[in-house]
């Protein structure tokens, strides 16, 4: 296993117990959604932007009750030296992924959960037609909201039958060098 991808494990082991004011923990959420992936026949890439989309709360720590509201941009920074952006835009946009759903579906905005109503309202809120024009212009628009959407879901207890490193061989095979993994 590559040196990074075992720190990314180690982090999942040391901070993953974590939650982030729902009622799971950072890695049933991330498991769940990786799972959510693989159902729908996804990508390594899209199974490991699942897999990772919340990792900026764990490496960027905060006093915040629901996580750091920048989690995605700190998440795909942290990931962009060893994964190429089929992993980490998905993850940089989820947030934005979100504030379009809650702007042009009905019903989206009073479905979600209470830490991402608050969180909705730090990222930006309500996007403007600009904004949607924008964001659904954006080369993994399609990959993000479907990951918005993994995230929406993976959120019960119940899906969480796997352990992390039970999908370590799809962030190997998203891994740019994967070539050189060890």
């Amino acid at each position: 296993m590559h040196t990074f991808i075992h720190q990314i494990s180690e982090l999942f082991v040391a901070q993953g117990n974590n939650s982030y004011g729902e009622d799971i923990t950072q890695t049933e959420h991330a498991v769940q959604c990786a799972e959510l992936a693989i159902l729908a026949n996804e990508s390594d890439e899209l199974i490991s932007a699942a897999l990772l989309h919340d990792i900026g709360h764990l490496i960027a720590t905060t006093d915040i009750a629901y996580g750091n509201y920048k989690h995605d941009s700190v998440g795909a920074d942290f990931l962009s030296q060893h994964f190429g952006p089929s992993v980490t835009e998905p993850i940089r946009l989820h947030a934005q992924a979100k504030r379009y759903l809650c702007s042009v579906e009905p019903g989206y905005l009073e479905g979600l959960s209470a830490a991402s109503l608050d969180s909705f309202s730090h990222q930006g809120g309500l996007m403007s037609d600009i904004e949607q024009h924008k964001f659904i212009a954006e080369t993994y628009a399609k990959q993000a909201i479907k990951l918005r959407r993994w995230d929406d879901e993976g959120k019960v207890q119940e899906l969480s039958q796997q352990p992390f490193d039970h999908y370590l061989p799809h962030l190997t095979a998203s891994f740019i060098n994967s070539s050189s993994a060890v």
